[in-house]
C-alpha cells in the first residue's frame, strides 16, 4: 500500500461531483451582484447553492452568509453578537474549554482590545461541558452575558455536545455553535437547536478550501468585520466566490459520507487496538462521539515522534497538539479532560473519512505496534 490517510478532520478530499460544478463554474463570466444577464445568472446559482446548504443545515436560505472559511465565520459571529450586546451593557464571553483556536483566539482578542470578560466552561474527564457549571453561573451573573460559544463536536476528541440543553439553559442569550466537524456526519439542525448562530465548512465535507458559512438567524443584525459591497446582509462584503459556493452545495448534496459505514470502521479499529496495545487510552470514550474521529493516548510514548514514525510509515494522522513557531505544546483541550502536560502529548488523533476502507484500517493496524514500541524506546533515550 503506497500510503494511508486519515486525517479527514484537518481536511478530505474534494469530491468528484464537487470538482465538477467547480470547474463548470469557473468557466462561467459574471458576477452576482451585477444586473445584467450573465451577472443574473451566477446570482441564480448562489441563491440555489444556497437553498441547498439550507436545507441541509435545518435553516432558511436567508440565514446563510457565506464567507471564506469557517475561521472567518467564527470571527464574524464572536466579535458581531458581542459588539451588539455589549452595546446592551452585556461584557461577559463564555467559551468552552476545549473551543477550537478559530473561537479560542478571537474570544481572547475581544478580551485584550475590547475588554471582554471571557470565562471557560469546563467539562468533564469525559470530554462533555458541564451544564452544571453553566446554570450556576447564569443564576447569579447571567444578566452580564453577551453570549456563548460552544462547539458541536470536538475536532480532537470527536465528544459530541449538549447543544440544545445549552440553549435552553442559556434563554435569551445568544449561542453560537462552531459545527464545522458535525456538519454532513451526524444530525444537525439549526432551527430545532434553537442556536442563533453556526458556523460551516466546505473543505470538512469534500467540497473546496475557501469557502464556509455562517447560519445566523433571521432578523439579527451584528456589526461587519468587512464593509465594502454590503453583501451578505451587510454582514460579510465582498464579491461572492460562485464557483466554490456552487461546489460546496454540490458536495454535502451528494450524501457521499456514510455514518453508519464509518461507524463500523471506527469501532473495528477501537476494539483492535485495544487488542494490540492493551494499555491504549480512548480519550472520550464514555461519550457520544462523531463516527470518524478516534483519538488514543499511548502511554510512555511523545506525540510528535509518533506522528512522524507513522508519517514514515505511510499514515497520515495527526497529534493532538498544536506546534506553535517551533514549540511542542500540549493539546489544550485533553488537559482540559484531566491529562497531565506529560499524557497530553502522547496521544494520536485518527480520523476517518467517507473514502477510508477496511483495507486502509488494517494497514495502520499493521504498523502501529511497531511505531508504538519504537516511539516508547525513543522516549526512554
Amino acid at each position: 500500500m503506497s500510503s494511508v490517510y486519515l486525517d479527514h478532520a484537518a481536511t478530505t478530499p474534494m469530491l468528484d461531483c464537487a470538482i465538477d460544478a467547480m470547474t463548470t463554474a469557473l468557466s462561467k463570466l459574471g458576477n452576482p451582484s451585477s444586473l445584467h444577464t450573465p451577472g443574473r445568472s451566477v446570482r441564480k446559482d448562489i441563491e440555489e447553492a444556497r437553498e441547498v446548504i439550507g436545507r441541509e443545515v435545518g435553516s432558511l436560505a436567508s440565514e446563510i452568509i457565506f464567507t471564506g472559511s469557517g475561521t472567518e465565520a467564527n470571527n464574524i459571529a464572536l466579535k458581531g453578537l458581542f459588539w451588539k450586546r455589549r452595546a446592551e451593557g452585556r461584557n461577559v464571553v463564555l467559551i468552552s474549554a476545549i473551543e477550537h483556536h478559530a473561537i479560542i483566539d478571537p474570544a481572547q482578542w475581544l478580551a485584550t482590545h475590547e475588554k471582554a470578560e471571557v470565562i471557560e466552561i469546563p467539562v468533564t474527564v469525559d470530554g462533555v461541558i458541564d451544564c452544571a457549571f453553566v446554570e450556576n453561573f447564569l443564576s447569579k451573573r447571567g444578566d452580564e452575558v453577551a453570549l456563548i460559544a460552544v462547539m458541536h463536536s470536538n475536532n480532537e476528541t470527536g465528544v459530541l455536545q449538549p447543544i440544545s440543553e445549552l440553549v435552553k439553559l442559556a434563554g435569551d442569550i445568544p449561542v453560537h455553535c462552531d459545527a464545522v466537524q458535525s456538519f454532513g456526519k451526524v444530525p444537525l439542525s439549526f432551527s430545532e437547536l434553537g442556536l442563533t448562530s453556526l458556523t460551516l465548512s466546505a473543505h470538512k465535507i469534500g467540497g473546496p478550501l475557501g469557502i464556509g458559512a455562517l447560519v445566523l438567524k433571521r432578523g439579527i443584525e451584528i456589526p461587519a468585520l468587512l464593509h465594502g459591497g454590503g453583501q451578505e446582509r451587510e454582514i460579510r462584503s465582498g464579491t461572492l466566490n460562485t464557483p466554490s459556493i456552487v461546489a460546496f452545495a454540490t458536495a454535502i448534496a451528494s450524501h457521499q459520507y456514510l455514518s453508519d459505514v464509518v461507524t463500523q470502521l471506527r469501532d473495528y479499529f477501537i476494539s483492535s487496538v485495544y487488542k494490540l496495545l492493551p494499555d491504549a487510552i480512548l480519550n472520550g470514550a464514555k461519550s457520544a462521539r462523531l463516527p470518524g474521529i478516534v483519538n488514543f493516548t499511548f502511554p510512555g510514548t511523545q506525540s510528535d515522534t509518533l506522528l512522524l514514525l507513522m508519517d514514515s510509515a505511510n499514515v497520515s494522522c495527526s497529534t493532538g497538539s498544536a506546534c506553535s513557531a517551533g514549540v511542542h505544546e500540549a493539546s489544550h483541550v485533553l488537559l482540559a479532560m484531566g491529562h497531565t502536560e506529560k499524557t497530553a502529548q502522547s496521544s494520536l488523533r485518527f480520523s476517518l473519512g467517507a473514502s477510508t476502507t477496511q483495507s486502509d484500517i488494517d494497514y495502520v493496524l499493521s504498523v502501529l505496534p511497531d511505531v508504538i514500541a519504537r516511539g516508547r524506546a525513543a522516549n526512554l533515550s
